[in-house]
């Protein structure tokens, strides 16, 4: 069962978005969209993606992320499930 979610990723070492996008990249079949906003007054960039995938998918995806140095991830999750898939 697929579920629509949203991670909020901060990233505070840039050196690190090369394994980010090659990280997203490998999900992007269940990325519905993604959005980059710079902060760059305190030299950080913010990205949310929004996902609709099963939950050890966006589990896995958000731990990966979250893995790489200089990157921290939240998840939030729907409470809607599509009972199709």
């Amino acid at each position: 069962m697929n579920r629509a979610a949203l991670i909020g990723i901060m990233v505070e070492d840039t050196e690190c978005a090369k394994h980010i996008n090659e990280i997203l990249h490998q999900y992007n079949q269940y990325i519905i969209g993604r959005m980059g906003i710079p902060h760059v007054k305190q030299k950080l960039n913010i990205i949310s993606v929004a996902l609709d995938a099963p939950n050890d998918v966006i589990s896995a995806l958000s731990g990966k992320l979250g893995k790489l140095k200089g990157v921290s991830t939240k998840t939030i999750y729907s409470k809607v499930f599509d009972e199709e898939e």
